[in-house]
């Protein structure tokens, strides 16, 4: 610990802490223009200037450590001074009449600034050219003319996301901010996560869904999580007059640490689905809407008269509360099947290997965020759970190894050291062999290369990288059809405990672990019923899996939004979309997180939760246990807290 005065406040501080850190700490505000804490400290600004007694000139505080004893000044003429003439240079360069910069409407760090330093104008003559603007992109657009090289946005690309597709060329007053080799933004190798979109403190980086829309004092602001998948990252909801205005990534959040990907910053902005507004019910051959109480009241009578000839299917985008109240239904009716949405091939495997143990496996997500060896099995990370691919990806600068085992291309072969083709039903016997290859250090190489079709030198590569590596986070996806995603599993299991590494399986949707843990977890089954009952939510299902209900005699859909099987259902329940309703949700790694509502839903629309409250109500239902009480007795492969 180190003792240091600021502005005459006196603290301690661990040694190695910067100067501008002490001060936050302390409560005091230093400008910064380049500086952010979730990157490594630039000091290329020179916004955050201080005075350190015994030192002659003015110190970058973002850089310089904090020593014993040291005496600093951040509110003095010499310093203001200099922070008057930086902000002067910077104006200069380029076009930053915040007047004419509409986008940003008060959310700049630059304009902030120059208001602290109560500047209305500046001294140095204007020496900008005007560059052009990229707007190639579908949710970002680069406007150079606002730049002030700060190089956030490619710290943040490379540094938090690990996909370095930003960078600057040429020097001076001269360099500009591209995408690879200089391609527009939208032809690039850009990914579409928003990360540098968050981080820049002007207008340079402009989300052009939001842009215009007002200041951020003037939004409305919800910390919720993302039901994207199944990661459950934590997110700022901004809305203004019950419209969504932008999301972002929240910085506190203990998962994601702030990064989100695409799916959830910007997929939410370009919903184009239309709302289901009023309960549906079929007559004479078409939907008419009705009363709820109507709805119920039918949806009740034809239940009680299936006498359990049930199938039931939920989303597990649904909360907690929602699959607690949708399988006390289908207990109460003894319906012959309870699945969801994803038909839990892997998910059941990693359940049942659980129950026959005894003992949770996986390892939580903080574990694999440090590893020297990323093993990824059976997905594509840079498509499903984008953020797992972040933690890895950003990590190969600092010496890690990237391995991929999937049965197609993946979008993580060029930061691989070997990216492998193994068709699913040939993976549990490759894995096998590499296993018996790192316990045995010995075995017919060339035989099991000549089998699995691989180059010899990849063969022995991977095994020198999993026996080299200090910690090897294994990444199961659950995504690809497995035939037989046990034998796998346990193939990938012995393979784990052998090179003691860190394993998670990234099952599917946000509560996949809920779903399973309290008994929702069956393979679809409507054969034969005569009454399907589908809680979808907000779930958006591909046309395969909607045929599989073209020929159900009689269906109660509950949903948020129009769909082929909603315009072919019995009987329709409007319910509110992830945006509108709280909740608790279970993620991959064992967290329960409570999601807080950001927006008010249509007056007739309810959440999935109160609609299937209510029709058990009427059908008498009573919960036996809560959901809470059913997870502690399920035993699930990962630790849920």
């Amino acid at each position: 610990m180190v003792k240091i005065t600021i502005d005459g406040k006196t603290t301690e501080v661990e040694r190695g802490t910067t100067i501008l850190n002490a001060a936050r700490d302390l409560g005091i505000e230093i400008p910064t223009l380049c500086d952010h804490p979730e990157l490594t400290p630039y000091g290329g600004c020179r916004m955050c200037l201080v005075e350190v007694e015994g030192i002659k000139t003015l110190q970058p505080s973002c850089t310089l450590p904090a020593g014993n004893d040291m005496v600093i000044h951040t509110d003095t003429q010499k310093v203001h001074n200099a922070r008057k003439f930086i902000l002067s240079m910077i104006f200069s360069e380029r076009n930053h009449f915040c007047p004419s910069c509409q986008v940003t409407a008060g959310d700049c760090d630059l304009q902030n600034a120059a208001y602290d330093e109560s500047m209305t104008h500046w001294p140095i003559m204007p020496n900008w050219q005007p560059y052009p603007v990229d707007a190639s992109h579908p949710f970002i657009i680069l406007e150079h003319n606002r730049c002030i090289l700060c190089r956030q946005c490619v710290r943040a690309c490379g540094e938090l996301v690990g996909n370095f597709t930003l960078a600057f060329e040429e020097r001076g007053a001269d360099s500009n901010l591209i995408a690879d080799l200089g391609l527009p933004l939208g032809e690039s190798s850009c990914i579409s996560c928003g990360t540098c979109l968050q981080v820049c403190p002007t207008g340079t980086l402009i989300d052009r869904w939001s842009a215009f829309q007002g200041k951020e004092t003037e939004l409305d602001k919800t910390k919720t999580i993302c039901l994207g998948c199944s990661i459950g990252c934590g997110i700022d909801v901004l809305t203004r007059d019950n419209r969504l205005v932008r999301i972002e990534g929240d910085w506190d959040a203990e998962i994601n640490g702030g990064v989100i990907c695409e799916v959830g910053r910007f997929l939410p902005m370009v919903e184009e689905r239309e709302r289901l507004l009023t309960p549906m019910i079929r007559a004479n051959g078409k939907l008419k809407a009705a009363t709820w109480d109507n709805a119920i009241s039918a949806a009740a009578e034809k239940i009680t008269a299936s006498k359990g000839n049930i199938s039931g299917v939920a989303s597990t985008r649904l909360s907690m509360e929602a699959l607690n109240e949708f399988k006390a239904i289908c207990d109460a009716y003894d319906t012959k099947s309870i699945a969801t949405t994803e038909e839990f091939s892997a998910v059941s495997a990693v359940f049942d290997l659980a129950k026959s143990s005894g003992k949770a496996f996986e390892s939580k997500i903080d574990e694999i965020k440090n590893a020297d060896c990323y093993l990824m099995i059976g997905e594509d990370t840079t498509k499903d759970h984008q953020v797992i691919s972040f933690f890895a990806k950003r990590q190969i600068p600092a010496g890690s190894k990237l391995i991929q085992i999937s049965e197609s291309p993946s979008g993580l072969d060029n930061f691989a050291v070997e990216s492998l083709i193994i068709e699913n039903n040939s993976q549990s016997a490759f894995i096998d062999a590499i296993n018996n290859l790192i316990t045995n250090k010995s075995g017919d190489t060339e035989k099991i290369a000549k089998t699995f079709k691989l180059n010899l030198s990849s063969l022995n590569n991977i095994v020198e990288v999993l026996s080299s590596a200090k910690i090897v986070a294994v990444i199961f996806g659950s995504r690809t059809n497995y035939d037989n995603a046990a034998a796998v599993l346990g193939s990938i299991i012995s393979l784990n405990n052998q090179i003691n590494g860190k394993l998670i399986t990234t099952k599917g949707n946000i509560n996949s672990v809920g779903a399973s843990a309290i008994g929702i977890n069956g393979a679809i089954n409507i054969d034969d019923s005569e009454l399907i009952i589908l809680a979808l939510g907000d779930e958006e299902l591909s046309q395969n899996f909607s045929k599989k209900f073209e020929k159900s005699p009689f269906s109660i859909i509950f949903s948020s939004y129009i769909s082929p099987l909603t315009a072919n259902a019995d009987i329709v329940f409007p319910v509110k979309n992830w945006l509108e309703q709280g909740g608790h949700f279970i993620n991959l790694d064992g967290h329960i997180f409570e999601a807080k509502a950001a927006l008010e839903a249509p007056e007739e629309v309810i959440s999935c939760e109160e609609s299937l409250s209510k029709l058990a109500n009427v059908l008498k239902v009573k919960k036996q246990r809560s959901w809470k009480e059913l997870v502690k007795e399920t035993p699930a492969p990962v630790t849920i807290s």
